[in-house]
């Protein structure tokens, strides 16, 4: 969850900005006025969409925000992530100039100082959009404060009692910390608090290899810091494709990152102000000297102080149950976003949020909703660089699931615009069911795989095969032509020897 409103810092012109935007100091919460249609719990993309949407549509909202409206992606996630990965890309773009033309003189001088106030500049333009102000505007009550059931159709505020008839409960997550002894009275950061810091870490040690670690332990290597990025398991992203980790694993690596696989942190020491990671591996004990500790191992759903019990919502350590329609065990809760959903992203809360509103405003006749999450197919993308975006089915996925595919890769070494631009290390994958050009996947290794990926993601939502891809016109040169040119596979893979016999003698008896 973003950082309580008190501890925002540096104190600057940016963060007092944003704070008036998503927690105005001098706000007085509004008198309730009956019973809401829709009360929703956590002012996050989940919070937001669905309080602007059914305002929209007339109902009456209130919407209750115990921190900063924007949540996670707007203040402590997508939105300072993203600025951050940015600065770092263009850095290293002007470190590879001597590879295309002339190197860019004093290319490894910059001021981070002003990276990370361009991080909060940005952020405070784009509070604007999660604003009280705005929300206001739109028709809904903003209740700034804790939240907690008090019945089954109830919920306080800070002592003030809100009745509805539906509710959503988008408490969101927040960062957990594993259990190593001396962690935290060494001290260490979290996406809650580094985007405060003003300057850069000489040595970083990372733990935790998912796509936060791996984006901030890469742009951090790119600003200067000496980056050890530690993991448990064997690869790097372990959800997402081996092969993709193997290509993203070597980028690490030429932008100077250590990454120590396989390997536990069991203790951390502090000796003259030097913060020390003890780890082991396979049998072999290291230690690791580092001024800073960015820990990113996963997230913890927000469901403590909620009053849960007392409104007969189920809960368990992945945060709040419901069923496909988003339904909670009270018939008049429902739940969206990261704190009851596996796919912990702005773009899944935005599209949870949509299901909630047409099954809790506009329930079916017998009381089952009609949007549901299962019909979903949800892409995301890991904003290292090459970028690594997947959705629907991997390999191992559809093993599991006894279904037999077909798998066409296409290496970006040859696709020309990736070698014009000098980033030919990775490819594009595709999953069809076997016989048939039925797409169920795919992942794309590539400086532009967030975009790219949408390409499939479409083809999935539309049931558009493989086939149609290769059917269709893609502009050359662009990063697209490597779905094109995995489409194609399809088509030179499947015509058969028998084919290619009969078209001989056919060309041959017409000569």
């Amino acid at each position: 969850m973003p950082p309580p409103i008190g501890s925002l810092e540096p104190d600057d012109l940016h963060n007092r900005a944003l704070v008036a935007n998503v927690h105005p100091p001098d706000w007085k919460n509004p008198s309730p006025n009956g019973r809401y249609n829709l009360v929703v719990v956590g002012a996050g993309t989940a919070g937001l969409v669905t309080a602007s949407i059914a305002a929209g549509l007339g109902a009456k909202v209130a919407l209750i925000e115990r921190s900063l409206m924007g949540g996670d992606c707007l203040n402590v996630g997508c939105v300072p992530s993203k600025v951050l990965v940015n600065a770092a890309r263009l850095i290293n773009t002007a470190k590879r100039a001597a590879e295309f033309s002339n190197a860019i003189p004093n290319n490894d001088r910059f001021d981070f100082e002003r990276v990370m106030n361009r991080v909060r500049q940005v952020r405070s333009s784009v509070s604007a959009i999660d604003s009280a102000d705005r929300y206001t505007k739109l028709g809904v009550d903003i209740f700034f404060g804790s939240a907690s059931f008090t019945s089954r159709n109830t919920v306080d505020v800070d002592g003030i009692t809100l009745e509805f008839s539906k509710a959503v409960i988008c408490s969101g997550t927040r960062p957990a910390s594993p259990n190593v002894p001396g962690l935290a009275e060494a001290g260490y950061l979290t996406n809650e608090n580094i985007f405060s810091i003003t300057k850069l870490p000489h040595r970083l040690g990372v733990i935790g290899a998912g796509p936060i670690g791996c984006e901030l332990a890469q742009s951090f290597a790119r600003f200067g810091s000496a980056v050890t990025l530690i993991e448990q398991q064997s690869q790097l992203l372990p959800r997402d494709e081996p092969a993709a980790a193997v290509v993203l694993l070597d980028s690490m690596n030429r932008d100077g990152v250590t990454c120590l696989l396989n390997t536990n942190v069991h203790t951390v020491t502090t000796k003259a102000g030097v913060k020390q990671l003890h780890s082991s591996s396979g049998g072999q004990t290291e230690t690791l000297n580092v001024d800073e500790i960015f820990v990113a191992i996963g997230r913890i759903p927000n469901v403590e102080g909620l009053g849960l019990e007392t409104a007969g919502v189920s809960y368990d350590g992945f945060g709040v149950t419901v069923d496909p329609t988003l339904r909670t065990s009270n018939s008049n809760i429902y739940a969206a976003g990261d704190v009851c959903s596996t796919y912990k992203f702005t773009h899944a809360a935005d599209a949870m949020a949509k299901v909630v509103i047409q099954n809790a405003l506009f329930p079916h006749p017998l009381g089952y909703g009609v949007a549901s999450v299962d019909s979903l197919d949800i892409p995301w993308c890991t904003y290292t660089d090459p970028e690594v975006a997947h959705v629907g089915m991997d390999e191992a996925t559809a093993k599991a699931k006894g279904i037999e595919i077909d798998t066409y890769t296409q290496p970006l070494s040859e696709v020309d615009r990736a070698t014009i631009e000098g980033e030919s290390n990775g490819f594009a994958r595709i999953h069809v069911r076997k016989g048939t050009d039925k797409i169920l996947g795919a992942t794309i290794v590539a400086s532009q795989a967030g975009n790219l990926i949408s390409e499939i993601t479409i083809a999935l939502k539309a049931e558009v095969g493989l086939q149609t891809i290769s059917d269709t016109i893609h502009p050359y040169p662009t990063h697209a032509e490597a779905l094109y040119k995995a489409a194609i596979k399809m088509r030179k893979a499947r015509f058969t020897i028998r084919q290619q016999t009969w078209l001989k003698w056919f060309f041959g008896w017409f000569r």
